[in-house]
């Protein structure tokens, strides 16, 4: 039996279990990474589609993801590999990709325009330790590593990944304890410290899906990008405000189909608000 550190979870896992993420486990009493090299999903994507606005854009980039989750987001876009019974089956089905096979398939689609490797699709932060080894490789063939994240890490792994990334997606999915408790079944305080730092060591650009009801308010939205605006680099320069913002819009999907998709004049307005501090804000699925 070990503790994970991963998260804020800190789980008890026993030998040969899993944690709550589900792709966590306990090897003869040390935590490794139970979907470490297990891809579910391999596609050549837009980097836009990350979305990454302000990052090398008009290149591909090779997305992969493996299976497991550590929030429990209702409406979540990716169940399948993520966080369901679906998940689980992905598990037993998913094929080992070695850190060296996943960056020799990188720099194979060169000649279609990639620019390197995206872990994407399901949590990739959870599997911490196939992204180092990957991005390492990937690093050595003169391409880039990009993380579209929850940013529900602990430090420790974001250091551990650090000198490989060159940018990350990171969701703030909004900005009260209760939605993120109750709703989504994280920690808002790991995601803003997660952010934090981020910031401080590479490429970073933030994303909040609005949630009818639930994060859609004005006053909301101002309290985020102030936050957002404050933020830093590592030599204390205030960076904040060039921060790009991505506001999208929701879908009812999943065991979230209680309400209607976000009224579309409703993410103009909060793009607006937006603006008031950040100089980057993007409207989604609209």
């Amino acid at each position: 039996m070990a503790i994970c550190k991963t998260c804020f979870r800190h789980c008890d896992i026993p030998e040969g279990g899993l944690g709550f993420c589900g792709a966590r486990t306990c090897e003869h009493g040390v935590v490794t990474a139970a979907n470490y090299g297990k891809v579910t999903s391999l596609a050549l994507d837009p980097i836009e589609k990350k979305p990454l606005a302000r990052f090398h854009s008009g290149s591909m980039i090779l997305s992969v993801g493996s299976y497991g989750c550590n929030l429990r987001c209702p409406f979540c876009q990716n169940y399948e590999i993520s966080w369901s019974k679906e998940a689980f089956r992905f598990a037993e089905k998913a094929e080992y990709v070695s850190p060296e096979e996943l960056a020799n398939i990188a720099e194979s689609c060169r000649s279609r325009g990639n620019m390197g490797v995206a872990f994407t699709y399901n949590e990739p932060l959870i599997g911490y330790e196939y992204i180092r080894d990957a991005a390492r490789l990937v690093h050595e063939r003169g391409m880039y590593n990009v993380i579209v994240t929850n940013g529900t890490a602990d430090l420790s792994v974001l250091k551990e990944i650090a000198p490989y990334i060159d940018a990350m997606n990171i969701d703030l999915k909004g900005f009260t304890d209760s939605y993120y408790k109750d709703v989504l079944g994280g920690d808002r305080g790991m995601v803003m410290d997660f952010i934090t730092e981020a910031v401080k060591r590479c490429h970073v650009e933030l994303t909040t899906l609005i949630v009818p009801g639930e994060n859609d308010s004005e006053d909301e939205m101002r309290e985020l990008t102030r936050w957002v605006a404050a933020l830093t680099d590592a030599d204390g320069t205030s960076i904040g405000q060039t921060i790009p913002l991505h506001i999208t819009r929701f879908f009812p999907r999943f065991n979230m189909t209680d309400r209607s998709a976000t009224d579309i004049d409703q993410i103009y307005r909060l793009v607006d608000v937006a603006k008031e501090e950040l100089q980057y804000v993007y409207k989604g699925n609209c």
